[in-house]
């Protein structure tokens, strides 16, 4: 990485009295795939609208490829793509004459059968959208964000009300965009979608910053406890959780049990054991590796739609 692409600095909105983005500075680089996750009204679409030119900041400095916003948001326009809600597709037009249409705003666009073709959407390119599937609508959204061969690319949501598989095929068609050399700035729900696809998370709350770097790097900060989950068999006795002092915690329910502990070997070294010599009929065990959105949790104290 090297100079930003995107730049936030200090960044203000206001709606009323109530302070939407509270002195945000934010850098997003080259080809990378940023993620920026908060929960509901955390400021996260406010900061996009103010990248978007839909809202301008009350105070801050903003540059988009090296030009000032919203001094040269027109300029900026032409290099950039944002994808609209499937709400927002018009219904009585067919899939490639849509993409022509919209081609025809922009200064440069790419050839309709190259977007088509990227998006997984040439054999439905003579159907009109109201009879394209919820996957195929986001694909399409998602092509008109491209048509114009953008620098950076701004996706708001964009596998919200998919199907896991539906889901993954959007996840490859933004890392395919990615290998093109486009930069992504996207906002999810999904943990496990910033998880698999950014490069860098910039977790947002209450319009600030709380927390920014790798996926990896978040989870390896925040030094969560490991969750062991075991199921006893159905004659076991009370489980008692002081032979294990290493558990911080621990939930019940049923025979199943949830412990949380910072030094999880140990206890599996310990149920292990006990499994061997008898004193704690077990069916099963299994170690959840902290996530995601276990971070979310700690950092925010709620979940992220909340």
């Amino acid at each position: 990485m090297t100079q930003p692409i995107i730049e936030m600095k200090d960044i203000v909105k206001f709606y009323g009295e109530v302070k939407a983005v509270d002195h945000l500075s934010l850098n997003i680089f080259h080809k990378e795939v940023f993620g920026l996750l908060g929960p509901n009204g955390a400021g996260k679409t406010t900061v996009v609208e103010i990248l978007e030119g839909l809202r301008k900041a009350d105070a801050g400095e903003i540059s988009v490829l090296d030009q000032p916003v919203p001094e040269k948001l027109d300029r900026i326009k032409q290099k950039l793509g944002v994808q609209l809600q499937i709400t927002d597709l018009p219904e009585l037009i067919r899939v490639k004459e849509l993409l022509v249409l919209f081609a025809g705003y922009y200064n440069h666009s790419l050839p309709v059968a190259q977007v088509l073709e990227m998006a997984g959407l040439t054999e439905k390119k003579q159907v009109y959208t109201k009879h394209l599937s919820g996957g195929q609508k986001q694909r399409l959204a998602l092509a008109l964000a491209l048509i114009n061969d953008p620098e950076i690319l701004i996706l708001d949501e964009p596998t919200t009300g998919l199907d896991p598989q539906a889901r993954r095929n959007i996840w490859e068609i933004i890392k395919n965009w990615q290998k093109a050399g486009k930069t992504i700035l996207l906002t999810t729900h999904y943990m496990e979608e910033a998880e698999q696809i950014c490069d860098r998370v910039g977790i947002i709350d209450r319009g600030k910053i709380i927390a920014l770097g790798t996926p990896e790097e978040l989870i390896r900060k925040q030094n969560l406890a490991t969750a062991i989950e075991f199921e006893l068999s159905e004659n076991a006795e009370n489980f008692d959780e002081k032979l294990f002092p290493e558990i911080e915690e621990f939930y019940r329910q049923g025979q199943n049990i949830t412990a949380f502990s910072r030094e999880p070997q140990k206890i599996l070294v310990e149920l292990v054991r006990a499994l061997d010599n008898g004193s704690l009929p077990i069916k099963q065990i299994s170690l959840r590796k902290t996530s995601l959105e276990d971070v979310f949790l700690e950092l925010t104290g709620r979940k992220i739609r909340d």
